[in-house]
């Protein structure tokens, strides 16, 4: 979440790890909410420049990279797990 404070990161982290959530059916905490918005922010970003060679703009841009990106590590988690 490139360009964004430490309190707005953490609160649109939150939001699209919730979002994220709802989306794939999981059910995690906050804190777990929290870290797979911000680690899907940095993925999602990560993944849209490489593939599109740039990424969404403004908050409600990163805000959808960032639960694409949350949607993606709950897929692999469960993958990994075996509960794919």
């Amino acid at each position: 979440m490139e360009g964004f404070g430490w309190i707005l990161s953490i609160i649109l982290g939150a939001i699209a790890g919730w979002i994220a959530e709802k989306i794939m059916k999981s059910d995690h905490g906050l804190l777990k909410n929290i870290i797979l918005g911000i680690l899907g922010a940095l993925l999602g970003n990560w993944l849209f420049r490489a593939l599109l060679g740039g990424t969404a703009g403004g908050a409600i841009g990163q805000l959808v990279v960032a639960v694409i990106g949350a949607c993606i590590l709950i897929w692999l988690g469960r993958l990994i797990r075996g509960r794919g």
